[in-house]
């Protein structure tokens, strides 16, 4: 069985890039199942980002709400 196809986003060129035309690692980010997927990369890692920054803040604030 052959192995899926991964994507990777290169963040020196801000284009998306496959396993067989892949960049050096230190610039990449990845690898992502899709196309599409690696080519929001950016937008993804940013909303990770706010998404833990939140979490941090109402743990320190010791939100009631918190999960």
């Amino acid at each position: 069985m052959a192995e899926q196809q991964q994507y990777w986003f290169n963040v020196r060129t801000s284009s998306v890039e496959t396993d067989y035309d892949k960049s050096q690692g230190k610039d990449l980010m990845g690898p992502y199942p899709t196309e599409a997927e690696a080519a929001r990369a950016l937008q993804s890692a940013a909303e990770r980002t706010s998404a833990w920054d939140e979490e941090d803040r109402r743990w320190r604030d010791g939100d009631p709400d918190q999960d």
